[in-house]
């Protein structure tokens, strides 16, 4: 009989869980999604509220997917069973930022899952956003995922099931080539421009103009509020990115080094796994919105990687961790 699982790709602003029915035949699995909700987000497992709010996050994301289910007016699909008839959760994955394969933050995140869940430890799986984001990608196949948000990360598999990762280290220490990156190294650039260490570009007024700022203390006031962090330096990128399709040159130099800073990272995932000529996937919201990043990132992939090729996504991080909910059935 099929089985019901559930994929979490689990945010800091909000938590999306995708229902499926599960099937294993032999040694391959396939699975029907149903349905998709979206609860509250999570904060890092460490930090003081972290458990609680890991916890809430797939609770009130699972209620919301099964209230999808139940809500919806379409007849199941003649393999599935009934809405009524549909069996208990089974087995679930969870992708989660800030969760190092192995850790014992890992093995803490399996068992609140598993309470928050009410399933096994055994028929949990809990691991970094990244590596869900990956088996959505590729699936169960070899490849590197590249990703540029707020934050970059790359990630990859090869062909025996072995995997690196690259980056990923938190802003404080390792932001080079995401989006906050790129805005906090065009705010620095301002900085310099505004007591005469470098010549003055429209790079300087543009994104004090976006701060809100008319004022060094004014600059200074913003950065340091509490707020900010890494999110608040992330939202000038889309600035520097358009000016450096202007011309500006503080804004392309910036740009360019964080594409060569991603594509680093790539090569990183690359070398380490023997994979000269891998597939790579880029994503994130810097990659995708980026124009100029974009383009950067490609020809220094072009130069450092020339074996490589480019790719769309397979599916998503919720498809990547049905994927893993999967295997966990699998396994039985």
């Amino acid at each position: 009989m099929p089985q019901l699982i559930a994929g979490f790709d689990a945010g800091q602003t909000h938590t999306r869980c995708r229902l499926a029915l599960v099937e294993a035949a032999g040694s391959s699995t396939r699975y029907q999604p149903l349905a998709e909700g979206s609860g509250s987000g999570v904060s890092h497992l460490a930090a003081a509220d972290g458990p609680a709010r890991f916890q809430a996050a797939l609770s009130s994301s699972l209620a919301a997917a099964l209230a999808q289910l139940s809500a919806s007016d379409l007849p199941p699909p003649a393999a599935l069973p009934p809405l009524a008839a549909l069996p208990p959760l089974a087995a679930a994955a969870v992708g989660a930022s800030g969760v190092e394969q192995g850790s014992e933050l890992q093995g803490s995140g399996q068992t609140l899952a598993a309470a928050a869940l009410g399933l096994a430890p055994a028929m949990v799986a809990v691991t970094g956003d990244e590596r869900t984001a990956l088996a959505g990608a590729f699936g169960t196949g070899a490849g590197v995922l590249v990703i540029s948000g707020t934050g970059a990360i790359a990630v990859g598999r090869d062909g025996a099931g072995h995997s690196h990762r690259c980056g990923g280290w938190g802003w404080l220490l390792d932001g080079a080539g995401s989006a906050m990156d790129i805005g906090r190294d065009g705010l620095a650039a301002s900085v310099a421009m505004a007591d005469g260490r470098r010549p003055e570009t429209p790079l300087r007024s543009a994104l004090w103009q976006a701060l809100g700022a008319d004022s060094a203390q004014a600059v200074k006031a913003a950065v340091v509020a509490s707020d900010f962090g890494a999110a608040g330096f992330a939202q000038l990128a889309p600035v520097v990115d358009r000016l450096a399709g202007a011309g500006d040159p503080e804004a392309i130099a910036i740009v360019r080094r964080s594409a060569t800073a991603l594509a680093e990272l790539v090569v990183g995932v690359a070398t380490a796994l023997a994979m000269p000529a891998t597939p790579v996937c880029p994503v994130g919201g810097a990659l995708t919105h980026l124009r100029q990043l974009r383009h950067h990132f490609e020809q220094s992939l072009r130069l450092s990687l020339p074996g490589a090729s480019l790719v769309s996504p397979g599916g998503d991080a919720c498809s990547g961790a049905l994927t893993l909910a999967a295997a966990l059935i699998r396994r039985i």
